[in-house]
């Protein structure tokens, strides 16, 4: 059976998209390795065993194309309203928190937030099959 270990994105900043993701998402650096042409900087929390893997290519000064492909990574958390609340605070800018129904019920509450890359960060409470 697979098993997810972790998303790959390229960033320009590795300073900028460490000290982001510290700040969103509460992950620290788990291992980086520094190549010739390319570092690679793996982060998690204590939540899970799940990586994002940021891939910084030396010298590229201009910012990555998302393509319309690319739709976003997702987290969820116990208190919605807090972690929104807590990123506004930190300057963050998440966008507004939403009620998802379904025939309805509540399928989920979620908001989503951009990494300075312009990634996109789905935060959802932790709520039926969201967990």
């Amino acid at each position: 059976m697979a098993k997810a270990i972790h998303s790959m994105i390229r960033v320009l900043d590795e300073a900028r998209s460490v000290a982001f993701y510290r700040e969103a998402l509460g992950f620290e650096i788990a291992d980086r390795f520094d190549f010739e042409n390319f570092t690679l900087i793996y982060l998690r929390n204590a939540e899970s065993d799940f990586e994002i893997e940021l891939t910084v290519n030396k010298g590229r000064t201009e910012p990555y194309e998302l393509g319309d492909g690319y739709g976003h990574i997702a987290v969820c958390v116990d208190d919605l309203e807090a972690e929104h609340a807590r990123m506004e605070t930190a300057g963050l800018a998440p966008r507004e928190i939403v009620t998802f129904e379904r025939d309805g019920d509540v399928m989920a509450q979620f908001f989503f937030l951009s990494d300075p890359d312009g990634y996109q960060i789905e935060f959802l409470k932790r709520h039926g099959r969201f967990r």
